[in-house]
């Protein structure tokens, strides 16, 4: 599966949008700088605050800032390439960011698009879903189709649907920003109340509150090559044997770290 691929068939329809482009004409002024600009959206970075609902009821302000670039089709509005959300844990007055930086898989893009931040005692945890296709393979595949993160030990680590406490059931950030920045930006905070309105024309069950069991999930597997490509799984499955999908893989330079065919294999391939 290609880019164009990815705009027909993809994960979510919600994440290809064709957008506007716009030509901003400026004339910088004494005073005027990159960040200002930046923060009122002309250029290529932007940042805005939201007012976020906890699962307990009380609130807390983020601050999320995010940056376009990578790939993108001609006439499609500029994607996101890098993005953070900052924010203070309740209680402990400790400041606490999460980044999402661009990946050369993913032909420049940022990994995933942010769905909810929640807090239990004095631990954060991040709700994020894969953005399209490609990084939905990326990330193995999950489903439901979340990737969580977890702050412990002054780090984010990835964990377990299974570990994310069943507290948390409300989505509470902006999912589909680039479509929104314009308003986002534009406003001094982003409240609970816009959060839900921004969200509310998302129709798909996993925007809507954080699911826990498997749903239909429409990309079709894809493997990474190591340099840049991506091949359709159905190009190691039709190998005859496992000899011929590793000879496949060299062929095509896939690096062991990436080639499928020891798991596709794995009941045909004697212990050693």
């Amino acid at each position: 599966m290609r880019e164009m691929e990815e705009s027909k068939n993809g994960l979510w329809s919600r994440r290809t949008g064709i957008g506007i482009i716009t030509i901003l004409i400026f004339i910088f002024i004494g005073g005027t700088n990159i960040s200002t600009a930046g923060f009122l959206g002309i250029g290529d970075t932007t940042s805005w605050k939201e007012e976020v609902l906890l699962h307990d009821g009380s609130k807390i302000v983020v601050e999320r800032w995010q940056k376009h670039g990578g790939r993108s089709e001609p006439g499609q509005k500029p994607g996101i390439s890098d993005q953070s959300i900052t924010f203070t844990i309740p209680g402990i007055n400790k400041t606490v960011k999460w980044a999402d930086e661009a990946s050369a898989e993913l032909g420049g893009r940022a990994n995933f698009e942010l769905f909810a931040l929640h807090i239990l005692k004095t631990t954060p945890y991040i709700i994020t879903s894969p953005y399209l296709c490609l990084s939905y393979n990326k990330w193995e595949r999950p489903n439901p189709p979340y990737v969580v993160f977890k702050y412990e030990n002054k780090e984010w680590k990835r964990i377990e649907m299974t570990e994310l406490p069943m507290e948390f059931k409300n989505i509470n950030l902006v999912i589909n920003s680039n479509s929104h920045e314009k308003e986002l930006v534009s406003q001094h905070l982003v409240t609970t109340e816009m959060i839900e309105q921004f969200n509310s024309s998302l129709t798909q069950e996993e925007c809507k509150t954080i699911v826990r069991t498997p749903i239909k999930i429409w990309c079709a597997e894809e493997i990474y090559d190591g340099h840049g490509s991506w091949y359709g799984i159905d190009w190691f499955t039709s190998k005859p044997s496992h000899e011929a999908c590793i000879n496949f893989c060299k062929r095509k330079e896939i690096t062991s770290q990436y080639c499928p065919c020891d798991r596709l294999f794995k009941s045909k391939t004697k212990e050693k």
